[in-house]
């Protein structure tokens, strides 16, 4: 990465023009000076936090799309066969959310349609809120990232104004530092903003076919239920 049109420095080594190169690391440094360090520290935690919940919540949703083929047709069997118990057993095996939905419903049979019907409808609720556990944090870092970034871009800017007002002649080493927080944060703040919000996006699609096929289990679940002789 370059910023030599801001501070006359590249990556490595020196060029024919004379202008110094130095590492990548050593401008986030030199841009990690008293309040650009809190925003840059505040900016790497959010972003090592929101890549840990894109990751979790990945894995999470990937098991729960794993639904044993013919796992409804399996349910209607049991009940057929008044196998109530090895019903509920089959369900508590899977992982999948809709299992345990399903399993709610199967334990409340012997009751009204309206009941089971409800049941089911609570326990896909506490599935859904489970699978949505801590997506907002990636909501609220995909707005308050780039907003903190802009923040160090103020506060960068007002350490350029200042170091210029207390000195005694125009230098580029005099300002450096202060753009290099600005440029740096703000560059920081989109990068963890643009992640929060691809990974919020994505994993909410995802969620969505998890809710489709959990609805499409319930409702087979019940027309099993509404056949004759239930």
């Amino acid at each position: 990465m370059s910023l030599s049109f801001l501070l006359q420095i590249e990556t490595v080594g020196e060029n024919s023009t004379g202008v110094k190169d130095v590492p990548l690391w050593e401008v986030i440094g030199a841009s990690s000076q008293g309040f650009g360090l809190v925003i840059n520290v505040i900016l790497a935690l959010m972003l090592g936090y929101s890549i840990f919940i894109f990751v979790e919540r990945f894995l999470a949703l990937r098991k729960a799309t794993k639904e044993e083929q013919g796992f409804i047709s399996k349910i209607k069997d049991y009940i057929l066969e008044g196998k109530i118990d090895s019903a509920k057993d089959y369900c508590s095996r899977s992982a999948s959310p809709s299992a345990r939905m399903i399993e709610k419903g199967i334990s409340r049979l012997g009751r009204p349609i309206e009941s089971i019907s409800a049941s089911i409808e609570n326990a896909a609720k506490l599935e859904i809120l489970r699978l949505e556990q801590r997506l907002s944090f990636l909501a609220t870092a995909a707005g308050a990232a780039p907003m903190i970034g802009f923040l160090g871009t103020t506060v960068g800017m007002v350490m350029v104004f200042i170091d210029l007002q207390n000195a005694t002649s125009l230098e580029l080493k005099i300002i450096a530092p202060g753009i290099m927080t600005a440029m740096i944060t703000t560059v920081a703040g989109l990068i963890v903003g643009i992640v929060a919000y691809v990974g919020y996006n994505f994993l909410v699609a995802r969620i969505g076919k998890v809710v489709y096929q959990m609805e499409n289990d319930a409702l087979d679940f019940m027309d099993v239920l509404h056949e004759p002789g239930k």
